[in-house]
């Protein structure tokens, strides 16, 4: 099984997997849409990857402020990840996502690339930096946890 790590905004989700081992993220694609309440090709396709890719778990990025109170954008992608489970059945994660479109666009310049391309695929990439940071917390989880063996 794998996990999906989805980057909500309000026209394009950028869209990660993880590897069957839950070790690494994987960027797949940016799903684009015209409108932000036109959602429904949206929650398709992600259904459609997450059949291809054999997907358990969907992590989406919870844009909180950096006070840590929830505005109007993180509640809008708690109703995503609940309408994403209610859908296909595949439970969600909410995920702390604060400063990865930051990171994601500071990684792609400093990696050289130009501006029009960076606009195109920067959700991909933080939607990686939310998987890849969950996959790190689960991983630092086991390791953590009493083994039973003295």
């Amino acid at each position: 099984m794998r996990i999906m790590g989805l980057d909500y905004g309000s026209k394009t989700v950028g869209v990660a997997v993880s590897d069957p081992l839950l070790l690494t993220a994987q960027g797949l694609e940016v799903i684009t849409r015209k409108e932000e309440n036109k959602l429904r090709k949206t929650y398709a396709r992600i259904e459609e990857l997450a059949k291809e890719y054999n997907v358990d778990q969907i992590v989406v990025g919870f844009p909180k402020h950096m006070n840590n109170d929830v505005g109007e954008r993180a509640l809008a992608c708690q109703a995503f990840a609940e309408n994403i489970t209610r859908r296909s059945g595949i439970r969600t994660v909410l995920w702390d996502e604060r400063l990865t479109t930051v990171a994601a666009h500071k990684s792609l310049i400093e990696g050289g690339m130009r501006r029009e391309k960076r606009a195109q695929i920067v959700d991909c990439v933080a939607a990686v930096f939310i998987l890849q940071s969950y996959l790190d917390y689960l991983c630092n989880t086991k390791e953590s946890e009493p083994s039973g063996k003295e």
